[in-house]
């Protein structure tokens, strides 16, 4: 990547705080915005989950070694970009930042092919114009039932909008009924944005 095709900080300095990736990708969508790095209607927010909210990712920063990262959601940014390749924003990985959506495919999703069912993915894809005018979080999913944080929230206000504070969960939902944007299965989302399914993959531990 050069610096005239970046359109987020570095790594190091965007806002970031560990467990709160639909927060995090909120803010590059944000600072895309602002500063009109990169046309909005080029970046997509992306839920990955499943009924079972149980999904397998790899090359991520809390992995250890090849296994993955079993997640109950997870949240990147993509950017599609008119003759070029579309990219991948995730600070949570240990992909580069940005990475080629062919290379994350590849390494991060990796394929359904081969493991159970209930670890399959789906991917809720919203415009990010979309997420930021509807997206709101108090956050009280990361709250313990005394009250206690699970992990300490950002240190800015919950993100909420005029008319609601909490609908998290119709992100991250992948009822096509629900919510915002489309909903799509790992090998759709990947033929959509890079004309080719996903990559095989044989895990043990998830088949």
């Amino acid at each position: 990547m050069t610096a005239v095709e970046r359109i987020t900080p570095s790594r190091e300095n965007c806002v970031y705080t560990s467990c709160y990736c639909e927060e995090n990708v909120w803010k590059l969508c944000e600072f895309v915005k602002a500063e009109r790095t990169a046309p909005l209607e080029q970046l997509f927010v992306v839920f990955v989950s499943n009924d079972k909210r149980m999904i397998p990712l790899w090359k991520q920063k809390s992995g250890h070694g090849n296994e993955p990262v079993l997640w109950d959601y997870h949240v990147i940014l993509l950017q599609v970009r008119p003759q070029s390749e579309s990219l991948v924003y995730d600070l949570d990985s240990e992909l580069s930042f940005p990475c080629s959506l062919r290379l994350y495919g590849a390494m991060a999703f990796r394929s359904d092919r081969h493991i159970r069912p209930e670890y399959h993915r789906k991917l809720r894809v919203i415009p990010a114009e979309s997420f930021m005018l509807n997206f709101a979080s108090d956050r009280s999913h990361m709250r313990n039932p005394d009250g206690t944080w699970k992990m300490p929230p950002p240190p800015y206000p919950a993100l909420q909008t005029a008319e609601c504070q909490m609908n998290l969960d119709d992100f991250i939902s992948m009822n096509p009924a629900v919510g915002w944007g489309t909903v799509y299965s790992l090998d759709q989302f990947l033929h959509t944005y890079t004309g080719n399914p996903s990559t095989t993959l044989i895990s043990s531990s998830l088949t």
